[in-house]
């Protein structure tokens, strides 16, 4: 008998007057950009780079630079395991919508964009570190990733997720500083150039059990390469519009710059072999203020706190589920 988990979806709309809810796994970049003194001003400047960086990528009939701008929507899934209401945060996204200002129309984006998940951070922050607890070597543990890879897949099969979203999502993530880089003739006209490693990092292992593939691209005007994870059974060059493709490089783009200024905002570009690295000195901080040191330890309390209200009180249920074929 297959078990089954009642979802359910719920979104909010992510502008200047943006609030995190008690629910959100507080680690994701839009929601940390919204938190603090300066709040709506970092919401006001991120959301500016993002409009900016998309109509410099979409300049075709788009004399003046301002044709369109995006709107974003925080689409959040919840799971309740026993049937009893008592649902818990799986996965979050952000879903782009496009506005053409020329033509007065609004159309669907990507849906994927910055992707979070609370057992994702207890997998990487929790589970991962005390594997490794004085140990001479790093290794993974048996079955690492298993379960938020089924749980994705049991999401985005779900009729809730079916009934909103049409397109498989694609999440754009920074490269991993562990691997290098190599660039090839391949040039998208939207994606950019094409990298290719040899050696996938242990996100891109555990992205796949989410069945995920991993494409490298760093488009016009980007000085390093970004990692598009993408459907197994969809192909990215052409399944998604240019103005899709954009919609997520503007988006993640401004996030990673802001975020990772040593990678993105760096002030020379990768060249035919890159690493990269958050050591490098050689970059210009936005204007947007962001606390990565907090972000690394919430990302340990997040983890913990899906240990304690999802993992250790469905162990039982969610291991039967994991045997099932």
């Amino acid at each position: 008998m297959t078990t089954n988990f009642n979802c359910r979806v719920h979104t909010e709309t992510f502008d200047e007057n943006y609030e995190p809810a008690s629910s959100t796994r507080l680690t994701t970049n839009f929601a940390n950009l919204a938190r603090g003194e300066n709040r709506k001003q970092n919401l006001q400047k991120a959301i500016a780079m993002i409009n900016n960086r998309f109509n410099d990528l979409a300049n075709w009939d788009n004399p003046t630079n301002d044709r369109y701008s995006v709107q974003l929507e925080i689409v959040s899934i919840d799971i309740d395991v026993e049937g009893k209401g008592e649902y818990f945060s799986v996965l979050e996204w952000l879903k782009t919508y496009v506005t053409d200002h020329k033509t007065g129309k609004t159309t669907g984006g990507i849906i994927g964009n910055s992707f979070s998940s609370f057992v994702r951070d207890y997998d990487f922050s929790v589970l991962l570190l005390d594997h490794n607890k004085d140990k001479p070597s790093f290794t993974v543990p048996e079955g690492y990733g298993e379960l938020h890879g089924k749980l994705y897949r049991y999401v985005l099969n779900s009729p809730e997720y079916k009934a909103r979203n049409e397109k498989a999502p694609v999440l754009c993530l920074s490269v991993a500083t562990t691997r290098t880089y190599h660039r090839t003739t391949n040039v998208h006209p939207i994606l950019g150039v094409e990298y290719v490693q040899n050696d996938y990092s242990l996100t891109d292992e555990y992205f796949a059990k989410m069945g995920l593939k991993v494409r490298y691209f760093m488009p016009k005007g980007s000085v390093a390469p970004y990692a598009f994870y993408y459907d197994e059974t969809a192909d990215l060059l052409n399944d998604y519009t240019n103005l899709e493709l954009i919609s997520t490089i503007a988006t993640m783009e401004a996030f990673q710059k802001i975020y990772r200024p040593e990678i993105y905002n760096a002030n020379s570009f990768a060249g035919e072999t890159y690493k990269g690295s958050l050591n490098y000195d050689d970059y210009s901080l936005t204007l947007v203020e962001y606390d990565r040191v907090e972000r690394t330890e919430l990302a340990i309390k997040q983890g913990k706190l899906a240990e304690e209200k999802f993992i250790k009180p469905y162990k039982e249920i969610l291991d039967a589920w994991l045997a099932e074929k």
